[in-house]
């Protein structure tokens, strides 16, 4: 499995107990989608690694608590801090205005009357209030995701349309001008 065919599920972050289990921290708004989860890819070396799961438990609102199958003292101190991931393909489909950030890089912002506000470039989730980045005319760009500010997307065309407030890009398009 490739890194491109996966999406970041969290990390491991420390022992739990005497019997070889750990704690996964998660990185998702969904947590509970994740309760009977079999398997999972760890990055180990800048490799992919596939663990069996033989057991599984909640410790805190996102975290579980993993015995893997085959599970050692080695394996156990191999895989404290690295990162898990989990297939692309394992994701449910979302329909309407549901997104998901990694599946709407690339796609052209535009408000109602079609004026592109430009092209994704990236997500900020690691702040409080999520924003895209976008590139307009070479410029950067922030917007920050407000969901009432989406009005459609459009998967084939990937387009979102959105309402910005009025004057929200004026300061990445208007030029300053000195002493006037």
């Amino acid at each position: 499995m490739r890194k491109e065919e996966c999406y970041f599920l969290g990390r491991i972050t420390r022992r739990h107990g005497l019997s070889g289990n750990v704690i996964l921290k998660m990185d998702t708004d969904q947590p509970e989608f994740y309760s009977k989860m079999e398997s999972m890819f760890i990055e180990i070396n800048g490799l992919l690694v596939p663990f069996f799961v033989d057991k599984l438990s909640w410790s805190k609102g996102d975290s579980l608590n993993i015995l893997f199958k085959n599970s050692t003292e080695a394996l156990v101190d191999q895989v404290i801090g690295k990162e898990v991931y989990q297939p692309l393909s394992s994701l449910p489909k979302l329909s309407g205005k549901q997104f998901y950030y990694h599946e709407i890089v690339g796609y052209e912002i535009k408000d109602t009357e079609g004026k592109s506000y430009g092209l994704i470039r990236s997500v900020n989730d690691q702040t409080a209030q999520h924003y895209f980045i976008l590139v307009l005319n070479d410029k950067e760009v922030v917007v920050p995701i407000i969901k009432d500010w989406i009005i459609a997307l459009d998967r084939e065309e990937k387009v979102m349309t959105m309402q910005l407030p009025e004057g929200l890009l004026d300061v990445f398009t208007t030029s300053s001008k000195k002493d006037e």
